[in-house]
């Protein structure tokens, strides 16, 4: 099977300008002898609005590549372009303040602050940003993943599926251009980590927002619109 999987047809992506852009990315991960090559020669290209599920093996490379898309690990070398940005071009700060307005991140571990209600967490980032409405907007996404009722809530007092709910609308909240999800069903059971799933996805479609979604499960990849395979820190197959 071909490692990189259309699953529309090619030439609906050809004019699309390219959301995320990767070219012969290397990155090396401790030092010494424990030192080890994690990405290899990447190059990818991810048209706007188009929902990508990586794959691969454990230690295959998924989750790094996916935080140098995020621009939360440098590599080495080669260049990451998102929405036209080098990240070449980016000191810490400047990389910080441009995840801040383009890009949502969503983990399998919600990241939440425990003492801080479902509002404030959403909030948090809105603030940051300085958003004038930061907090009618925190309730307004929390209303749209179907939390209107737990706003005042605290982390400890939501289920596993509410606390990932409300890690997504803290991911939407700034209206991203590309939203990453490490796997985000990891911590769910398969009841709710579906019902996680099918809002992703809604919101993917809703918002035209692009997509990557780094998971084990290979059913799951397949609703995407191409598949990535990655194996030993490189993309297993020809095709980009």
């Amino acid at each position: 099977m071909d490692s990189l999987i259309k699953r529309s047809s090619p030439a609906s992506y050809s004019e699309i300008p390219d959301a995320i852009a990767i070219s012969d990315v290397n990155l090396t991960l401790g030092s010494g002898a424990a030192r080890v090559h994690i990405l290899k020669d990447i190059s990818l290209r991810i048209a706007a609005a188009e929902a990508i599920g990586l794959i691969g093996p454990s230690g295959s490379g998924k989750s790094t590549l996916l935080m140098v898309m995020a621009g939360l690990e440098r590599p080495d070398s080669g260049e990451v372009v998102v929405n036209g940005t080098s990240f070449n071009a980016l000191d810490e700060d400047g990389l910080a303040r441009f995840r801040g307005r383009h890009v949502g991140i969503v983990f399998q571990s919600f990241h939440l602050i425990p003492t801080m209600t479902a509002l404030e967490n959403v909030a948090v980032p809105l603030e940051l940003a300085g958003v004038a409405d930061a907090s009618q907007r925190a309730a307004s996404e929390l209303e749209a993943v179907g939390l209107g009722a737990r706003l005042h809530h605290y982390p400890t007092q939501l289920s596993g599926g509410e606390q990932q709910r409300v890690a997504l609308a803290r991911a939407f909240a700034p209206d991203p251009a590309i939203l990453v999800a490490d796997e985000p069903t990891g911590n769910l059971d398969e009841a709710t980590g579906q019902q996680i799933v099918d809002l992703l996805f809604a919101k993917h479609a809703e918002r035209g927002m692009t997509l990557v979604l780094v998971t084990h499960d290979t059913a799951l990849a397949q609703r995407c619109d191409r598949v990535v395979r990655l194996r030993s820190g490189r993309i297993d197959g020809a095709g980009q």
